[in-house]
């Protein structure tokens, strides 16, 4: 995992980020990376959004944790489950982002009474194109660092760093068997039929550049969610909250502030 400025936590197996003020007004907004990401991806929005007056807590996923028979999205999001449980949560604000955006869907549908409201950036669970097969059967550098970069409108944020840890991976056999299988799943377990029964608040957040989750994904999101608002932001792929955190925080702010409102609490930046 890369380093993050906040301290990670234990508690039980959890590991976790948690920022902010304990007596925020909204319930605890909690952070769900996607396959290939950890919690460096979230690095400005904790900051940002915890400097604002809310509770943030982002958990490590253990993509590659569980043995493989058990692995899925059907186990990452009881993970979820449990670390919500552990941490005695008694409602969250899911952010998640690609395949955390669909552990948060699925988390969503099984326990409603949990979730408080949705922001949903680039999340599988209706259509995504994936890696495929031969991403984990090719142990060709370049070809990596094609992949790598689709994630990405600007190729700089595939760094040498990030293309090294994906090759590292494809050649570990037994991590790279998992990303296959949690990469299945997430096409086996897809939601678009459940989405209108998700009554909650929603954002959504998309890159207008995203060739993994297209724009007319989020369309689609947007039109089947009862309550859902959708915000492109151009020049942008896959993850925004790493491409444009500044853009992303601001529209993630607003919405905390309107949903504060409709509650009738204070909101912590502003009245």
């Amino acid at each position: 995992m890369h380093e993050t400025p906040f301290p990670v936590h234990e508690k039980g197996d959890f590991q976790y980020n948690d920022e902010g003020p304990s007596d925020s007004p909204l319930p605890p907004i909690v952070l769900l990376h996607g396959m290939l990401g950890d919690l460096s991806n979230w690095v400005d929005t904790v900051e940002e959004l915890s400097e604002s007056g809310y509770r943030v807590i982002a958990p490590i996923i253990p993509i590659y944790d569980f043995p493989i028979s058990d692995t899925g999205v059907p186990r990452l999001t009881r993970y979820v489950y449990e670390f919500v449980e552990a941490m005695a949560l008694d409602s969250t604000i899911l952010v998640g982002n690609s395949l955390g955006g669909h552990i948060a869907l699925l988390y969503t549908l099984e326990y409603p009474d949990l979730v408080d409201a949705l922001v949903l950036s680039g999340s599988s669970g209706i259509y995504e194109a994936t890696m495929g097969s031969s991403f984990f059967k090719r142990q060709d550098r370049e070809f990596i660092r094609e992949r790598t970069e689709m994630t990405f409108y600007d190729p700089k944020f595939a760094t040498e760093e990030l293309v090294d840890e994906m090759f590292e991976i494809v050649n570990d056999r037994p991590r790279a068997l998992r990303l296959l299988k949690i990469a299945r799943s997430a096409d086996e377990e897809t939601v678009t039929e459940q989405l209108s029964e998700l009554e909650m608040e929603t954002l959504l957040i998309w890159g207008r550049d995203d060739i993994i989750t297209p724009p007319e994904v989020a369309e689609e999101f947007r039109d089947r969610m009862p309550n859902a608002e959708l915000h492109f932001i151009d020049k942008c792929g896959h993850a925004p909250m790493i491409e444009h955190p500044g853009p992303f925080n601001e529209l993630t702010l607003d919405f905390l502030s309107e949903l504060a409102e409709t509650q009738h609490v204070t909101s912590p930046s502003g009245p």
